[in-house]
């Protein structure tokens, strides 16, 4: 009888321990990090200028997105255009990678229910920038995505 309890117990025991690695491991997943991202704090269901913000970030990172965000993180009407455009990067209106990526300053627009930053790019061996408008849902009961990429300028 006691042999068959310790059994249980450490059966159980294995059971929370794999449990607790398998939470750990989902944790780190880029769905676990998109998920994250739908925490909303506007009170009427919209993301936030903060949280597209800190999305685009993780979105473009460093040199551009990763396959998982492209394929993951883009609405199917931008996805359209990027296979349209072979050759061209539609997401970095560029065809070849950044050396650097940032973010600028997010500006929401409630009525139309979008919110857009300035992505600029900057190059290798070049000295210059570059910079297009990247768009993106603010309707908070939907996983954020990239809706669409503006590459013109309005100059």
């Amino acid at each position: 009888m006691l042999r068959s309890l310790r059994r249980s117990t450490a059966l159980a025991g294995g059971c929370v321990a794999a449990l607790g690695l398998g939470l750990v491991l989902a944790a780190g997943s880029p769905a676990a990090a998109a998920a994250q991202t739908s925490v909303r704090t506007d009170p009427n269901g919209r993301y936030t200028a903060e949280e597209i913000h800190h999305f685009l970030e993780g979105f473009y990172g460093n040199h551009g997105p990763r396959p998982w965000e492209r394929e993951h993180l883009v609405s199917d009407q931008l996805k359209e255009k990027a296979a349209e455009n072979p050759g061209f990067d539609v997401l970095l209106c560029a065809q070849n990678t950044p050396r650097d990526i940032e973010v600028g300053e997010v500006t929401t627009a409630q009525s139309a229910g979008v919110g857009w930053a300035t992505i600029t790019t900057t190059w290798d061996g070049s000295p210059q920038t570059a910079s297009f408008t990247a768009y993106v849902d603010l309707d908070g009961s939907k996983p954020m995505k990239l809706l669409d990429v503006y590459c013109g300028t309005d100059d």
